[in-house]
């Protein structure tokens, strides 16, 4: 359902981030109002740069071609199913642009109505872009809402957050039909065997959105007697992180707690490199881990699958499933977070 409303979304995404509006015919005023907001979106939130809330864009746009959009409504049967007055609300998160925009795209194409409480760290795109599918399909005018100081009833929820606030959710909407997301880690498992190049992608996963997203890789898994010099030189394109004040307060103060506790750390200036058993890293820190065996190592990380949303990597990992490097970052449009399909959850509401 809706299928052509996000087959144009998706051009308008990449002329937004392009300048370019020769392929929305029809939509170029959308287009460059949205670029216009992704500017505005930079002034009002320090971690967004005009670099990432573009390779966001761009990222939407290659997720919502044609053949992607129609190929994921006859996957899932969208077309036939009929409109529903039940209203699924989502609670979005701030920490990268249009974080919250699959959920959106999914409670659409389903047919139900959208009740949006935006992040106030990313309200400015996230309204744009409603603003801008209700201008292309007029009849979603009725049907999508945005929660702005009062509450808005609804009958379903999907919400996104930190594992404290996940226990909020859970506390809260435990009566209603629910997703409730909590925190993840992304991380990389090296053979030592990399390029110069697979470097420099994995560096696009671990610095994109100064590692704030789920999809950011924060550990890397490494060989015993690993050399870290490969590591340190392939990422090292990546050092102008540090014009960010907020990513430099950070990495900053983490260096002083490590070297006064006597951690066990190494650092290029502008990331810190810890040997910790932990997944989820400090802003500037990427944790690291040694494994003797790529097995053994497999078999913990199915384990941890539910703290886990990418394991980026180009060894055979029994049972893992990986993601190439420099890839991370760029979701399809079936690749659900938290591995929960959010479709076949609205397909089982009482329509």
């Amino acid at each position: 359902m809706y299928s052509d409303t996000f087959i144009i979304l998706g051009k308008i995404f990449r002329a937004a981030a392009d300048g370019d509006v020769a392929d929305c015919k029809g939509f170029e005023s959308q287009a460059m109002a949205l670029r216009e907001c992704s500017e505005s979106a930079v002034l009002s939130n320090g971690w967004f740069t005009p670099e990432f809330v573009k390779m966001q864009l761009r990222s939407l746009a290659q997720m919502l071609t044609e053949d992607s959009v129609k190929r994921f409504s006859e996957q899932y049967g969208l077309d036939a199913l009929p409109l529903s007055n039940r209203k699924v609300k989502i609670v979005a998160a701030g920490n990268i642009p249009l974080v919250c925009f699959h959920d959106m795209l999914c409670v659409l194409m389903a047919g139900f109505r959208l009740v949006l409480k935006p992040s106030s760290k990313d309200r400015l795109l996230t309204h744009a872009v409603l603003e801008i599918i209700k201008q292309i399909t007029p009849e979603l005018k009725d049907k999508v809402e945005e929660e702005d100081g009062e509450r808005i009833p609804f009958d379903a929820i999907i919400a996104t957050g930190s594992n404290n606030s996940a226990r909020y959710f859970d506390y809260y909407f435990s009566k209603y039909p629910n997703i409730i997301r909590r925190n993840r880690s992304s991380v990389a498992v090296l053979s030592g065997n990399e390029t110069s190049e697979d470097y420099r992608l994995l560096a696009d996963d671990i610095f994109a959105y100064y590692g704030l997203g789920c999809r950011s890789v924060s550990k890397i898994y490494v060989p015993k007697d690993y050399n870290y010099d490969d590591f340190f030189k392939g990422i090292y394109h990546k050092s102008d992180v540090m014009v960010n004040a907020k990513y430099a307060d950070n990495y900053t103060y983490n260096k002083a707690v490590y070297l006064m506790s006597g951690a066990d750390i190494l650092e290029n200036g502008f990331l810190i490199l810890k040997k910790d058993t932990g997944l989820s890293s400090p802003v500037g820190v990427i944790f690291s881990e040694e494994y003797q065996n790529v097995d053994t190592l497999a078999q913990s990380l199915v384990q941890n699958a539910d703290n886990l949303q990418c394991v980026v990597s180009k060894v055979d990992l029994q049972g893992v499933a990986t993601v190439s490097f420099g890839q991370s970052q760029h979701p399809a449009i079936d690749d659900f977070a938290d591995g929960v399909d959010t479709i076949q959850f609205l397909k089982t509401l009482n329509r």
